[in-house]
């Protein structure tokens, strides 16, 4: 998130970030978008128990008060239902610790580690139902170090997240990339 607005901040950028929303009312993200000026707004999942769409709903009625054309999605921990993939199909993007198709989910690093894989990076791509699934719009990666840990590939692979994001949704912003057809039709 923070790159992403650091990138907004150029005159040539394609598009401002005009809301940050988070489902946890203490993420260091709100306070971070409020220092640099741009709206907030918390929609906290636990205050709808186990109804998801009411929360989506909910969510989506916020994204609309605000005229949210895209929604790029930054540490945010939760799949959404198809409801609101669908209604968001195209303009909803995603920022992924792996080399996608590998290590679809959780725990990234460590899974690369365990695997004895040579390169590791991040992907930006367009969400769709199933999760980390969504065409690629574009990825990075870095070399796999001997002596790497979890937490020193992290931090190289977060390097890659704060460059490709920003190009990312420079891209879409400019119409250079869209959800292709067969993707849409998939909903």
């Amino acid at each position: 998130m923070a790159a992403l607005i650091e990138a907004a901040k150029a005159q040539d950028y394609p598009a401002e970030i005009a809301l940050v929303v988070s489902n946890r009312p203490h993420a260091l993200g709100v306070s971070r978008a409020q220092a640099a000026g741009i709206a907030t707004a918390i929609v906290d999942h636990r205050s709808f128990g186990d109804d998801r769409e009411a929360f989506e709903r909910a969510l989506d009625g916020q994204l609309a008060a605000h005229h949210i054309d895209l929604l790029c999605l930054a540490g945010f921990m939760r799949l959404f239902t198809p409801w609101f993939v669908t209604r968001w199909n195209g303009r909803m993007l995603n920022i992924h610790p792996a080399l996608l198709p590998q290590f679809k989910g959780l725990h990234t690093h460590r899974r690369a580690l365990a695997a004895g894989v040579k390169r590791h990076g991040a992907t930006v791509h367009f969400v769709v139902p199933e999760m980390d699934s969504g065409p690629i719009v574009a990825q990075d990666s870095v070399p796999v170090l001997e002596d790497d840990t979890e937490q020193t590939l992290a931090a190289r692979v977060l390097e890659v997240e704060h460059r490709i994001y920003p190009q990312a949704l420079r891209l879409v912003a400019e119409g250079q990339v869209t959800l292709p057809a067969d993707a849409k039709s998939r909903r």
